[in-house]
């Protein structure tokens, strides 16, 4: 069997001697009953809920507690009978002197029995990442999205059938657990472990948020392990949200487990291909775009960021092409996404410089050259090679506010974005090549008052 490092122990008034009481009767901790995990990545924070049932006797009890090898921060222990409450009085936990790593729980009964007890505190060490993997039909017009959390324990402690929550947003707190969990407390003083009053605080009441709209354990039996696909259970806590895993998970220290949070098929995207030399160089980028909406069949609740890789649908056998990957960043409701998969050989943009020229000198009263025109032409040849028609977005930027531009041939729609900035937007057939020309005219010296003037 394996030893744990997080353990309740049978406590003997012989294994500290400087501790005296009159009459101490025993307490030893069963096995937990159910274990509640609630992480939140930033802070580093994650919030235990452990449940038990301590068998007490008429009178004064101990119970030890030691977290020797892990994170957990013991300012933060607390322990709380779940019924009888009027009848046990957890009355304070002391640090003994000389003793790392080791608490001491005094408890008052006025029954004897067994009791179910919850016991809380935060630790360090547990953090979940998120991962998507988009699917697409195979016309492109609609995506399955998957998505799945991978929790990884490195607290120190094994959290057997523990049920998972992972919090999205931000928590405000006064430390960071980890430093906590590291801190020496004063054990050369007996008594009761010194707290400070406004971190108790704060822990107590980011206890009280990450624990909202969830009932408090019971002593056996809460959730069993489903018998079909885990869901997500979403709740919204004013900044942040909360999602909870469906069923128990077994989380070892020192593994990694991917657990699934959402499964939407028939998401409308649109496939957009983009060129533009001076963000993305001489290749074209594909980007993939939706909305986290309603109309989306999402906009539930935000999706957090991660990793997203997309795949296509190729025939009826349900095989997979691999289209790109991209981090996704973390997505408010109502929001919309453009997904960057990066760049494409499938769909090539080739410019080529055909003439450059300069005319329409000015001269002053000295004979000197006052101003002039600087005209180029460039040939564009777009190439789509792929089985479906595709949507460009070509962008130039002519580098001057002063201009003027003619087109010619295939080149679609244009608009002009800003200043010194237009694009094409053009529709490829499959298997299709487009050209057109253009020929930009920029105005220099004295010629861009007479640019000015003509814009009038």
């Amino acid at each position: 069997m394996k030893t744990m490092n997080y353990r309740f122990l049978i406590l003997t008034i012989l294994s500290i001697p400087s501790f005296t009481v009159a009459k101490v009767d025993l307490v030893t901790l069963p096995a937990r009953e159910m274990t509640q995990l609630t992480i939140y990545n930033s802070a580093d924070l994650t919030l235990v809920r452990d449940a038990r049932g301590l068998t007490l006797k008429n009178g004064l009890n101990q119970l030890q507690f030691s977290w020797e090898n892990t994170l957990i921060d013991p300012t933060s222990l607390e322990m709380i009978p779940r019924s009888a409450a009027d009848r046990i009085d957890v009355f304070d936990l002391t640090f003994p002197p000389r003793v790392q790593n080791l608490g001491l729980w005094n408890i008052r009964s006025e029954l004897d029995g067994k009791v179910p007890f919850e016991i809380t505190y935060f630790t360090s060490g547990i953090s979940w990442r998120a991962f998507y993997m988009g699917t697409l039909s195979p016309d492109e017009s609609t995506m399955r999205l998957q998505g799945y959390v991978r929790v990884t324990n490195n607290s120190g402690e094994d959290y057997e059938n523990a049920q998972t929550r992972l919090v999205v947003g931000k928590v405000h707190l006064l430390d960071q657990i980890a430093q906590l969990a590291q801190q020496q407390p004063p054990y050369g003083h007996p008594g009761q472990f010194e707290r400070d009053v406004r971190a108790q605080s704060m822990r107590r009441q980011t206890r009280e948020d990450l624990s909202f709209g969830m009932p408090m354990l019971e002593a056996a039996g809460a959730v069993a392990a489903p018998a079909q696909q885990k869901v997500i259970i979403k709740e919204g806590l004013s900044e942040y949200f909360l999602y909870t895993i469906e069923g128990t998970e077994t989380i070892s220290t020192g593994w990694s487990k991917r657990l699934p949070s959402f499964d939407t098929a028939d998401i409308p995207v649109v496939n957009l291909y983009k060129y533009e030399a001076e963000r993305y160089g001489n290749s074209v980028i594909r980007l993939l775009s939706f909305n986290n909406d309603e109309d989306h069949r999402l906009g539930e609740t935000p999706i957090p960021n991660g990793q997203f890789r997309a795949y296509r649908t190729v025939d009826q056998s349900g095989h997979l092409s691999y289209e790109g990957q991209s981090a996704l960043k973390y997505i408010p409701v109502g929001e919309e996404v453009e997904v960057n998969l990066g760049p494409v050989q499938n769909v090539v943009v080739e410019p080529v410089l055909m003439n450059y020229h300069t005319e329409n000198y000015r001269f002053n009263n000295k004979g000197n050259i006052h101003g002039w025109d600087e005209v180029r032409t460039f040939r564009f040849t777009v190439k789509n090679t792929r089985d479906l028609a595709v949507k460009l977005e070509l962008t130039r930027n002519l580098s001057d506010r002063y201009w003027s531009l003619e087109s010619s041939g295939d080149y679609g729609e244009y608009e002009q974005i800003d200043l010194d900035t237009v694009r094409y937007t053009l529709e490829l057939s499959p298997q299709s090549v487009l050209t057109f020309e253009h020929t930009v005219r920029t105005y220099h010296g004295i010629r861009r008052q007479e640019w000015q003037q003509n814009q009038r």
